[in-house]
């Protein structure tokens, strides 16, 4: 997708003027405010409008809403892949109601949508050439990520799309836990779809997701970015990731899309989004990966910490997909605002997420916190910043 800008028509003469500006693209529903800086320079106008978006919802949806111990139960609990890709067979989302959801983010105050495309099992939420561990070829025969898509065009909502890019528990060739232990389960016995030999091996999985990242950025619309995790994988192997070539293709289908991958992978992100802290990963990195790692960690985030940036951050207490023991514990209301302040502190938007249930349907305790955080929004406005408290000193 290309944006031509109006002046380079006019100066290209009336016949090339009039075929150009048939063959120009819509303007994305959400950018409609910014029309004019959108043909002079489509980053900026996406850039913009982040900017003034403030607050959007998250959605962890897949195959782990079945089970509802969280998105990275098949991880935590080891399950075998062939047990586990049985909840596809269960997967009927009789409840996942687009219409509702984007009508629950407007009334809400949110001005953007982030759903789980394809998360860390590999399962995805559209229909795919490359792949039939999807929602198209389960029970459901629904293209989720198209629902919604049409739904936020719709109603000029931004639509983001999150891909796990850098962990993958069923593709044969992701590497290896030796790198890191969040790259396969810790099964007892070895899997034998598992067929990674060596460094080499990774780049069938990259043709895979390059792939699939083309599916979602040339048949879903004007998106308003690609949001990619986690970031541990990557900064286990930097190495292996053709992270330039990857940002390269988002840019090129689709200049207005914004490219994120939470607190960076090499700096070049549109915008960082750490969880729930705004903080760096660097320390984190250290211990688990060494000094060289986490340089590169801490350099990513450097260049991203001063640009405008989103916090994302959770209803339920501790996981991202829904967990039926948290059902007591959501936040309300009032905790919202007050992390919407904190994010506002930090000159970052916040994401909130809600982990939908087996059937698709929002946890009802989440609808009735959105729906008073919107009223309260309209009657009272934005809540105030909030400063972050500072740092703690480390110990002596």
């Amino acid at each position: 997708m290309t944006l031509i800008s109006r002046r380079s028509l006019l100066l290209a003469g009336p016949s090339c003027a009039l075929v150009s500006l048939r063959a120009a693209p819509p303007i994305p529903s959400y950018l409609k405010k910014h029309e004019s800086l959108l043909f002079q320079n489509p980053k900026t106008a996406g850039l913009t409008w982040f900017r003034e978006a403030r607050f959007g919802l998250f959605m962890h949806y897949g195959l782990y809403s079945i089970p509802a111990r969280g998105e990275w139960v098949m991880y935590q609990e080891a399950i075998p892949l062939a047990e586990y890709e049985k909840f596809k067979e269960q997967f009927r989302v009789e409840k996942f109601d687009a219409d509702f959801i984007t009508d629950l983010a407007c009334e809400a105050g949110m001005n953007y949508v982030n759903i789980t495309a394809r998360h860390h099992d590999s399962f995805c939420l559209f229909e795919s050439r490359h792949s039939d561990y999807t929602s198209a070829a389960s029970p459901a025969r629904r293209d989720l990520v198209r629902e919604l898509a049409d739904q936020c065009r719709k109603k000029d909502l931004g639509l983001f799309l999150y891909y796990s890019y850098a962990l993958d528990w069923r593709h044969p060739y992701f590497y290896p836990r030796k790198f890191s232990s969040i790259a396969r389960p810790d099964y007892k016995n070895p899997e034998p779809r598992y067929l990674w030999k060596k460094d080499e091996d990774f780049a069938r999985y990259i043709d895979f997701v390059h792939a699939q990242i083309r599916e979602l950025l040339n048949n879903y619309g004007p998106l308003a970015g690609l949001w990619l995790d986690p970031i541990m994988g990557y900064y286990a192997r930097p190495d292996l990731f053709p992270i330039r070539e990857t940002y390269s293709i988002i840019r090129s289908l689709q200049p207005q899309a914004l490219v994120c991958f939470k607190q960076g992978a090499n700096g070049t992100e549109d915008f960082a989004a750490p969880e729930r802290t705004g903080q760096s990963l660097a320390d984190r990195v250290l211990k688990q990966h060494g000094p060289e790692k986490a340089k590169v960690a801490a350099e990513a985030w450097e260049a991203n910490r001063n640009k405008h940036n989103e916090i994302c951050d959770t209803l339920q207490p501790r996981v991202w997909g829904y967990k039926r023991d948290d059902d007591r514990q959501h936040l309300d209301a009032e905790e919202v605002r007050r992390r919407l302040g904190l994010a506002f502190g930090q000159s970052c938007n916040l994401l909130m997420n809600t982990g939908p249930l087996a059937d698709g349907s929002i946890h009802p305790t989440d609808v009735k916190t959105l729906r008073e955080v919107g009223r309260r929004i309209r009657q009272e406005g934005w809540p105030a910043p909030i400063s972050p408290a500072p740092p703690k000193a480390p110990a002596d």
